[in-house]
């Protein structure tokens, strides 16, 4: 069951990576109300993470009102928390910086890097036709 999308970085603590994935699929859409969320062992087999890492991500998802238990089913998505000020700003920084530093790795410009972006965007709006591939 692939809850959200996580890749491991070094360099950060694996929680607040844990953490940031999942909110991130929170606000995206990925996980809507109701959803089931893996048990503290099913989240550290899944992510291969350690369980006691597993137990505080989802305390901490529960204290930010992301998740709630519900009996008989086990831990759910809830409805979406009054949204914090700046929480879909830090996870648009997150992405725009991975963003950067892989356009930058392949030797776009910041103009070839746009232009892509203002495409992609309008072809998610339905105002320009997809390339033919």
């Amino acid at each position: 069951m692939a809850t959200f999308r996580f890749t491991l970085t070094a360099g950060q603590p694996i929680f607040e990576q844990v953490v940031f994935a999942a909110t991130k699929a929170f606000i995206g859409g990925e996980l809507q109300p109701g959803d089931p969320f893996p048990s503290v062992r099913g989240l550290a087999a899944e992510l291969k993470i350690n369980p006691n890492t597993a137990a505080k991500v989802v305390q901490h998802l529960i204290e930010e009102g992301w998740l709630e238990t519900a009996p008989g089913k086990g831990t759910i998505v809830s409805k979406p928390p009054k949204p914090k000020a700046g929480d879909r700003q830090r996870v648009l920084k997150h992405e725009i910086e991975q963003l950067a530093v892989a356009a930058r790795r392949v030797g776009l410009s910041l103009r070839e890097v746009t232009d892509a972006l203002a495409s992609q965007w309008k072809k998610l709006d339905g105002s320009e036709e997809p390339d033919a591939a």
